[in-house]
């Protein structure tokens, strides 16, 4: 069965994230001043050809803790969409 799956990869929250100040910065500058925050992140599509949502998902884990994410760093989390 084919699954689609989302691996939404953010920076930790302890963590300066630049890419949002800049974005942050730019939105203020665009007179938007009730935005506080920005968290820049990214969201990675995946189709994946599995027999349950359980392997899916373990596939999914295992492709954001070796490849998508950097755990140093960033968080993740895996989402089967239905």
């Amino acid at each position: 069965m084919n699954y689609n799956v989302t691996v939404k990869v953010m920076p930790l929250k302890e963590l300066l994230d630049p890419q949002g100040k800049a974005v942050l910065e730019s939105l203020k500058n665009l007179g938007l001043d009730t935005i506080e925050d920005v968290r820049m992140g990214k969201n990675i599509n995946l189709k994946i050809e599995a027999s349950n949502e359980s392997e899916a998902h373990d596939i999914a884990t295992n492709a954001a803790i070796r490849l998508l994410s950097n755990p140093v760093i960033e968080n993740f989390e895996v989402i089967i969409e239905q």
